[in-house]
């Protein structure tokens, strides 16, 4: 339950630049209580007044009802300003909330998002924000006009009949003590519904993403059932945990209506002993039902922001995750001449499993380094140390005469330019897609590096042309047009440094001669790095590296290593063997 407090307070503290527009709802739901308060009292002499068949004084009944009619007004006009300033103060709080979860999530290493399913991720930031603003939004509404009506009723009973009063105060606890006890019992069925979600919605994203290689392996059937079981785990969980948090509201009203009877039949005697009027009768009546109302749904509060504190919990979980060391102070990487070393460099995803071994490397400056190996050996691992999206176990890189760990990353990722075998376009235009590495580029730039990446022919027959809005999911474009597009961002930027990563996996033949042409071009005076798995695309590189299990196994050019005849001319012959 400390944590639960924790987590409680830590969200209030994200309204505290918001106090004063808080204020300013606490006042209206003070007037609108008292609004509500006084319409009894104004209800109650109006009764008074009708004493009897023929005996009803209506020149005093006239203005009680315009007094009535202005107190609904009042009552309406501070209802709907208290509702927009609580949905105000709420929704940007929980703004702030989500920028925070996702300003983290943009800094933190790589190896969390590799770690966890991106429907998770995408669940604390959409899913439980969006609970916990539902709840927060209820709870406030009701907790702030609750408080205020139990403390303005009591006022009221006791200025009327200290004797009921006093029945109502004693009784209504018990709804309290009720619904304390079911939302402590229910938190933990709400914890497991919060995370029950991310799994459905992981899952989901999953199959939605990848519909085509689900339907090519006729897995529908096995889809299918994965889904249901993940439906009926979310089902199962939510109903248990909606069915013992609405257990609160029926047994709180219980304990509501007993205070309710005890009030009427205690308020009937002293009326019929002459201590009481009906009109005083029918507005203690008001009042006790006024009094209990907020117990009942402050325990309905209770309920929902038990489920807001769940999903509360998973997002400060990634808004707690430890980013990347922070390296603002370090200075920048400059000059880049493109030379770099590995010095006896070890890295492994788990330690248990060793993947990168006393790795040494020496590249000089405007070398084409082609890095050759089996699946698994550690080649794109290498990559992912050199960018620093990982950092090294042990062991040092150094660029152009600077360890990297002495510079900042961001320093670091500018000084190359990759092209993935996976390609990645954001929804916007082809214009703003070519210019993502140089956004103050000017249009003849970009047309520019389009035409060198040979894509600016087939990006003019688009219906806006290079204003033609396509995604990474929309089928505007191929997976080759896609991949020229990603060639010409970086041929836009041309960094000193170089990663080619299967960068032609899709491209058709004809393309592939002129994408080669074009890299030829790109990188000339430029080190570079290629991953290949075709070894005849690293025939003319400076250097090739042969990594397996990751150690460096061999290394020269094409024809130093055929004559070798060892692991790399096997590898080459293995590709041409008829």
């Amino acid at each position: 339950m400390n944590s639960s407090k924790n987590t409680v307070k830590r969200l209030l503290s994200g309204f505290k630049p918001y106090k004063m527009q808080l204020a300013a709802a606490l006042l209206l739901a003070v007037l609108n209580v008292a609004a509500t308060l006084y319409a009894p009292i104004v209800t109650g002499q109006a009764i008074d007044l009708i004493v009897d068949k023929g005996l009803v004084f209506f020149k005093g009944l006239v203005p009680l009802l315009v007094e009535l009619a202005v107190t609904i007004v009042v009552v309406a006009v501070s209802q709907y300003f208290m509702t927009l300033f609580l949905n105000k103060v709420t929704f940007s709080a929980l703004r702030d909330l989500r920028d925070q979860a996702f300003d983290n999530l943009s800094r933190l290493p790589l190896s969390y998002i590799d770690s966890h399913p991106k429907g998770d991720i995408i669940s604390r930031l959409i899913s439980d924000t969006d609970q916990i603003s539902d709840g927060l939004i209820l709870g406030f509404a009701q907790l702030f006009t609750g408080v205020v009506t139990i403390i303005g009723t009591l006022v009221f009973m006791l200025t009327i009949n200290v004797k009921i009063a006093l029945i109502v105060v004693l009784l209504t606890p018990l709804s309290l003590f009720v619904a304390h006890y079911i939302s402590k019992s229910t938190f933990k069925f709400f914890k497991e519904q919060t995370a029950a979600r991310g799994d459905f919605t992981s899952f989901v994203e999953e199959m939605t993403g990848n519909q085509k290689t689900v339907k090519a392996f006729a897995h529908e059937d096995e889809a299918e059932e994965d889904f249901e079981a993940l439906n009926l785990k979310l089902q199962k969980v939510s109903t248990r945990a909606i069915f013992f948090s609405s257990l609160t509201n029926p047994s709180t009203r219980f304990v509501n209506g007993l205070v309710y009877a005890a009030v009427g039949i205690f308020g009937a005697l002293s009326v019929i002993s002459g201590h009481f009027s009906v009109g005083k009768l029918s507005c203690f009546l008001t009042y006790a039902n006024q009094y209990t109302k907020p117990f009942n749904e402050i325990s309905g509060v209770v309920t929902e922001l038990t489920g807001a504190v769940a999903c509360a919990r998973r997002v400060f979980e990634l808004i707690d995750e430890r980013p990347e060391k922070n390296d603002s102070h370090l200075p920048n990487l400059k000059h880049v001449d493109g030379s770099l070393t590995a010095e006896k460099v070890f890295f492994s995803y788990d330690r248990k499993r060793p993947l990168i071994e006393d790795f040494s490397l020496n590249v000089k400056s405007g070398q084409r380094i082609a890095i050759v190996g089996p699946t698994g050996c550690g080649k794109t691992t290498f990559i992912n140390l050199l960018m620093r999206f990982y950092e090294p176990d042990s062991g040092r890189l150094t660029i152009s005469g600077t360890p990297a760990a002495d510079v900042t990353r961001s320093s670091v990722r500018r000084s190359f330019g990759m092209v993935l075998q996976e390609t990645w376009l954001k929804t916007g235009t082809v214009r703003e897609n070519i210019a993502y590495g140089k956004p103050d580029a000017d249009f003849s730039e970009i047309e520019a590096a389009a035409k060198a990446a040979h894509c600016d022919s087939f990006i003019k027959r688009l219906p806006q042309g290079y204003d033609t809005v396509i995604s990474d999911e929309t089928g505007a474009v191929s997976a080759g047009q896609k991949q020229l597009i990603c060639i010409a961002r970086i041929m836009l930027s041309l960094p000193p440094m170089l990663i080619l990563d299967e960068a032609t996996s899709s491209i058709d033949t004809r393309t592939e001669l002129l994408i080669q042409e074009a890299f030829g071009k790109m990188m000339r005076g430029r080190t570079s790095f290629i991953i290949a798995h075709r070894l005849s695309t690293v025939r003319n590189a400076d250097c090739i590296i042969v990594m397996n299990s990751g150690h460096i196994i061999e290394q020269g050019t094409h024809s130093q290593l055929m004559r070798r005849k060892g692991f790399y001319a096997k590898l080459y012959n293995s590709q041409f063997e008829k």
